[in-house]
């Protein structure tokens, strides 16, 4: 199907208010349209192929990538975002190709050791501009992805780029920069805010049930929980305990997917959402979750805190992290030698503590063990 039959047929099915094709926002390297895929399509594809996207499979969600077979790294976290974006995104009538790569994208400036690395870095770019995993996300597809001979970066459309830039979670920080900062993301960039959280809140708690850190009895104070529970004993009764306290974690993402477009059909019609320009003026999200659920997912989130992300082995894991950091990064800025050619030749121009800062965020949490190995002992 040529491009332009595929973008009518679009254009007949997506809801006024979503982003269609012609709002990409240009691009900062002007290139032809291509034949049969649309300009979102390409740079999810570009997303898919870029080395940044590879290196999410050894990089830390919760728990250590690969000690285990079955807990998830960052990179099937970030599948799981594209995926329940997608589908709350269809049933929206919003522009799915942009979800998808939004989603696909929003994780790609994390460092090794999951949010630990993040903080260890800005503390040791303090006075260097600082280490924030968003921006990165964007200096990655900006600039240090490379696999064009005209310009760095793979030039993605603009408004991919400003939904990276503005995306935003309980752990996440926008960082507007060129864009506007009073206004909202377009709704498929709120969209995949709320999709973040959906997988991540779900499968956290799956895994850390698994891991055996929290048992039902742990979570029978959270409402959610209980609505989820119901949920799943009504669907199988006599299931196994196994089966049933996996269908409760999977009850939960569907109760707060349910949720949110319940509570984001209402949002837009009740401030008259009819096009991508005003919602980006009703000044404020219009992709939601209800007051009720929100709370309750606060709560959850809250427990999650406390009693995974701050679990004594998570904790543990955070110390030797630290010391890997710091030794690694000390060892680059002191002797710039031992950094890959091609990082060296940027230093005049990024300065050097970048450029270490950039090399080390790029690592897979097992590459990085490595070469603190090798170079430090």
């Amino acid at each position: 199907m040529p491009r332009e039959e595929y973008e009518a047929r679009q254009d007949g099915w997506l809801a006024a208010y979503a982003v269609r094709e012609a709002d990409f926002g240009g691009r900062k390297f002007t290139e032809t349209a291509h034949p049969y895929r649309t300009c979102f399509q390409r740079d999810r594809d570009r997303i898919v192929h870029c080395s940044a996207f590879r290196r999410l499979d050894f990089k830390t969600q919760v728990f250590v990538p690969h000690e285990h077979d079955h807990f998830r790294t960052r990179l099937t976290h970030t599948l799981e975002v594209a995926q329940v974006g997608r589908d709350l995104g269809r049933a929206l009538r919003l522009n799915e190709d942009l979800i998808e790569a939004v989603a696909l994208a929003h994780d790609l400036g994390h460092p090794p050791f999951g949010h630990t690395g993040e903080a260890i870095l800005d503390e040791l770019m303090g006075e260097h501009g600082g280490f924030e995993h968003n921006r990165q996300s964007l200096r990655i597809v900006d600039y240090l992805e490379h696999p064009y001979p005209r310009f760095r970066g793979l030039n993605l459309s603009n408004v991919v780029r400003e939904c990276l830039a503005k995306h935003k979670s309980r752990y996440d920080v926008p960082v507007s920069g060129e864009f506007d900062a009073s206004e909202p993301a377009p709704l498929e960039g709120q969209l995949v805010d709320l999709a973040d959280e959906i997988a991540y809140t779900s499968a956290d708690l799956e895994d850390a049930m698994a891991q055996g850190w929290i048992g039902e009895e742990d979570l029978a104070e959270l409402e959610l929980w209980r609505g989820a529970v119901s949920a799943a004993e009504a669907d199988a009764p006599d299931a196994r305990e196994i089966h049933k306290r996996i269908r409760s974690c999977k009850a939960l993402l569907a109760i707060l997917a349910d949720n949110l477009l319940e509570a984001t059909l209402a949002s837009v019609d009740e401030r008259s959402i009819d096009s991508p320009q005003s919602a980006r003026a009703a000044g404020r999200k219009c992709v939601m979750f209800s007051p009720a659920i929100r709370r309750q997912l606060d709560s959850m989130q809250e427990f999650l805190m406390q009693r995974v992300y701050l679990h004594p082995l998570c904790l543990a894991q955070r110390d030797s992290a630290r010391q890997v950091l710091r030794e690694l990064f000390a060892a680059y800025v002191d002797r710039p030698e031992l950094l890959p050619q091609r990082y060296r030749r940027r230093t005049e121009a990024d300065g050097l503590h970048r450029v270490a800062c950039d090399y080390v965020a790029g690592m897979t949490d097992r590459f990085c063990r490595r070469e603190h190995h090798r170079i430090c002992g």
